[in-house]
């Protein structure tokens, strides 16, 4: 029951999507084209919506979350993430705005209304504090986040490689279980 319904909306998939069975991906969720949710990710569209682009990895122990409306955020914030990103194990992304062509480390904290341009790196560990907008091209690390300094070619390479190679994987995963579009992890009411 990887992809579950909740107050009547459930969870919407492109082509070629992997969804692993020991994830969990709840209500008002798009997820793009190739995209892959690895193991023990948590998505849960449950009170705003999440869009995710294609050819995106959510590695495993991900949680993907959303700021509900309120009376302290009238408009909340949903969680929005472009095509080619990469999510890295055990990061977490809370009611912000992703561009295309990022790469989250491990571990690192994305939280509430924070917009991170297309082209950035954000390092293992970072902690982007609420509210904050990262520029396209540079590298931020640290607690909390700054800007360290400006992308290095092999590194916007290394953002079409790692997209490339998590299509590629979740290729294999899909062909070796027979399942097609992770049919197997769709709920059926």
């Amino acid at each position: 029951m990887a992809l579950r319904t909740f107050q009547g909306v459930s969870p919407r998939r492109g082509e070629r999507v992997m969804v692993d069975e020991a994830s969990v991906v709840i209500g008002d969720v798009v997820l793009g084209d190739d995209t892959s949710v690895w193991p023990t990710a948590v998505i849960r569209g449950d009170m705003h919506y999440i869009r995710v682009g294609a050819r995106t990895s959510i590695q495993d122990g991900a949680v993907l979350h959303i700021t509900h409306a309120s009376d302290y955020n009238p408009a909340g914030y949903p969680l929005t993430i472009g095509d080619d990103v990469t999510v890295g194990h055990r990061a977490i992304l809370h009611g912000c705005t992703i561009g295309s062509r990022v790469l989250i480390g491990m571990g690192a904290t994305v939280l509430d209304g924070v917009v991170v341009e297309d082209e950035v790196l954000i390092a293992a560990g970072a902690v982007v504090t609420p509210g904050k907008h990262l520029e396209r091209g540079f590298v931020y690390a640290g607690n909390p986040a700054r800007q360290m300094r400006p992308l290095k070619e092999e590194e916007y390479a290394f953002f079409g490689y790692s997209a490339s190679n998590y299509v590629e994987l979740k290729d294999r995963f899909l062909a070796e279980s027979g399942r097609q579009d992770g049919e197997a992890a769709e709920e059926t009411g």
